[in-house]
């Protein structure tokens, strides 16, 4: 879904205990470092932006992060995706897209939003489409894939995937894919990184989320609390 959170689902985030204790950890280490760690986590970010390839080095299970829609279709950010995961099918680097996104205050999901806009621009018959339309953010996103993907595959386990969404938000999908377990391969969505004003704060903010989960889930782990450890599995 959306990779950016509304202020309401933020909110009812910042209202639970292991979200507030981790935001506490990466506060007091943000201070600490005197913002030499979030400058860590923003070059990461910046880093998986600027390198990620256009398109997996054989072919896999395509994953196609949503965006919250306008007016029931896809955005601009949300386009650039759903071209990528079209252009990948075009060139038989994937046979199976399934596109992640539930219901972003519209009349329809975002997955299915995605899944009209690639029928209107020719996707060719062959490709499997599957929706996963449950999910409100990028962790159940990929925890309801998982799920989908584990009930087709059974004993052999997850398949390799390749990870499309825009570039300042590749950084984070990496790190909770490989964290529920995936095989997860980064593909960018736009062809450069982009360079208005908007994009920067997007990386800006992306380092942030990416610290406040990060530092989160090496705290739990360092003390032994499990709950919060839990939060992302």
């Amino acid at each position: 879904m959306s990779s950016t959170p509304s202020p309401s689902r933020s909110w009812r985030y910042l209202r639970d205990r292991d979200v507030q204790h981790a935001a506490l950890v990466t506060v007091l280490a943000l201070v600490l470092s005197a913002g030499l760690v979030w400058l860590g986590y923003l070059i990461h970010v910046c880093h998986v932006a600027m390198r990620s390839p256009l398109a997996p080095p054989r072919r896999m299970v395509t994953l196609v992060f949503g965006r919250r829609l306008e007016r029931d279709a896809p955005e601009h950010d949300y386009q650039q995706r759903l071209r990528r995961a079209l252009s990948l099918a075009e060139q038989r680097q994937t046979d199976h897209l399934l596109l992640l996104g539930g219901c972003s205050g519209g009349q329809c999901s975002e997955a299915a939003a995605g899944q009209a806009w690639l029928q209107r621009h020719g996707l060719a018959g062959g490709v499997r489409v599957e929706l996963e339309q449950d999910s409100v953010d990028s962790l159940e996103n990929l925890r309801h894939a998982r799920r989908l993907l584990l009930a087709e595959a059974g004993d052999a386990g997850l398949p390799p995937v390749a990870l499309v969404t825009s570039r300042y938000h590749l950084a984070r999908c990496l790190l909770l894919a490989r964290r529920l377990g995936f095989d997860g391969l980064p593909v960018a969505a736009e062809p450069a990184l982009p360079r208005q004003r908007r994009y920067l704060g997007l990386l800006l903010l992306e380092a942030s989320y990416l610290m406040w989960i990060d530092l989160g889930l090496r705290w739990a782990q360092l003390i032994g609390h499990r709950r919060m450890a839990a939060r992302i599995s």
